[in-house]
């Protein structure tokens, strides 16, 4: 009652269709890469580029949030004066930011 199937030899396909399955996934890494990996490369350039300029007496805001004003330097290490004369050492990777001159003065 079943009659025998035979499969049938696939077709030579053109050899344009394999570089035309490959595009898409160029196309994603090309924009992943304008999306997402130049920016934080350009951000990480410019924290390096930040933490080493930093001077004594530069106002600096930490990763925790705290704001100070740089009191020594060392190479791993930044000691920071904060409110009330208290001095604190944090890793000079802590230092997230920058803050123009006079800003703690205004807070």
């Amino acid at each position: 009652m079943i009659g025998t199937a035979y499969a049938q030899a696939a077709g030579g396909g053109a050899t344009g269709s394999e570089f035309l399955s490959l595009l898409p996934m160029i196309g994603i890494f090309v924009v992943f890469y304008f999306l997402l990996i130049r920016p934080q490369q350009k951000r990480a350039k410019e924290q390096k580029a930040m933490l080493g300029a930093l001077e004594k007496g530069d106002e600096v805001v930490t990763a925790g949030g705290i704001v100070g004003k740089v009191t020594k330097l060392d190479e791993n290490y930044v000691t920071l004066q904060v409110g009330g004369g208290s001095e604190i050492a944090f890793q000079r990777n802590a230092v997230t930011a920058l803050l123009p001159k006079g800003s703690i003065k205004a807070m």
